[in-house]
């Protein structure tokens, strides 16, 4: 089977657009594929963050994906910081990178407009080290979402450049798109995002959840219950193809186009369908909660059987690079 790596950061708090965006598409691609998911630890550490919180937030966002189905018998679940090989071939990768590569990604231009104040080296090299985390694997394929096929096409360079100094290494691997929707967050402007504030997390009740939906923005032009609306530019709508059947889908949509069904009922449905999917998903991450050692053994397994694959790919490595290497015992 051919082998996919993605990862994620450490949110601790993952909401719906992370989980119909990504987390669906990696719990289905367990089918098709050797699949290894992260938890990018150091990746998130390029931000400003509250160093206490960072354990937990790591352990509950591992915790998140096991409730959503990941199963660690079909798929290794581990955390970036305790598989130091990704660092290490970062740091070769840096060699046979030109700083314009880096300084072109738009992630980069992006977060250094947000951070202003703290704009390092971890920023530019961000998309370094996520090559080294695809190819130390030689993962063939790296579920994404469109913001992030830059650095996948950058990770191909990457792997070029690399092979055509030192010998053929590294597979160049392709991009897998997901055909979700892509879900807006509730102001119905920005990406859905904790750091905005406009998130719904998979684990909230459903009070809080109704609550997050009852004042989400919809179809700006639809100014009275009269007015028939367009689906087509409603975020709500957007969630119901991720959550409703296609027959409601079909239904609602029509409706709205006759003003037929208020945004307040079209939101009560939603909810409705949301919290079939997602209630279970709660469920089981509190039952992982009151079982915590199972959360770090399957951390503990993950990183153990990455350890045994990238220190085959570290050897390899260090071999083309003529390095010095200590004889094996």
């Amino acid at each position: 089977m051919a082998r996919v790596f993605s990862g994620i950061q450490p949110t601790g708090d993952i909401h719906i657009g992370n989980y119909v965006g990504a987390l669906r598409q990696w719990v289905s691609l367990v089918e098709q594929y050797e699949c290894i998911y992260s938890v990018v630890d150091y990746h998130a550490i390029t931000v400003e963050y509250r160093p206490a919180e960072m354990a937990e937030r790591t352990f509950n966002t591992a915790l998140i994906l096991l409730a959503c189905g990941l199963d660690p018998e079909r798929c290794r679940i581990q955390v970036q910081s305790h598989v130091p090989q990704h660092t290490e071939l970062g740091w070769v990768f840096n060699s046979v990178t030109p700083v314009g590569d880096a300084e072109r990604m738009t992630q980069f231009k992006e977060k250094s407009k947000q951070h202003r104040g703290n704009i390092n080296m971890g920023i530019m090299d961000y998309p370094i080290l996520q090559a080294a985390d695809i190819l130390i694997y030689k993962a063939r394929f790296v579920p994404v979402g469109e913001d992030q096929v830059q650095h996948v096409e950058l990770c191909r360079e990457i792997a070029r450049k690399f092979n055509a100094r030192f010998g053929d290494v590294f597979p160049e691997p392709e991009a897998i798109l997901s055909c979700a929707p892509r879900i807006l967050g509730t102001e119905g402007k920005n990406k859905m995002s904790k750091t905005l504030n406009n998130y719904i997390g998979i684990l909230e009740d459903e009070g809080s959840t109704w609550e997050k939906l009852r004042t989400a923005v919809t179809d700006v032009a639809r100014v009275r219950r009269t007015d028939p609306g367009d689906p087509e530019v409603c975020n709500i709508y957007t969630m119901h193809r991720a959550f409703s059947p296609e027959n409601a889908q079909k239904e609602l949509g029509e409706a709205c186009k006759k003003a037929a069904v208020g945004c307040i009922d079209c939101k009560r449905v939603l909810l409705k369908n949301m919290m079939a999917e997602l209630a279970p998903i709660r469920e089981k991450a509190l039952s992982l909660k009151g079982n915590p050692d199972y959360v770090m053994d399957t951390l503990r397994q993950g990183a153990e059987a990455c350890k045994r694959m990238t220190e085959e790919t570290m050897d390899e490595v260090q071999k083309v690079l003529g390095l010095l290497r200590l004889p094996h015992p």
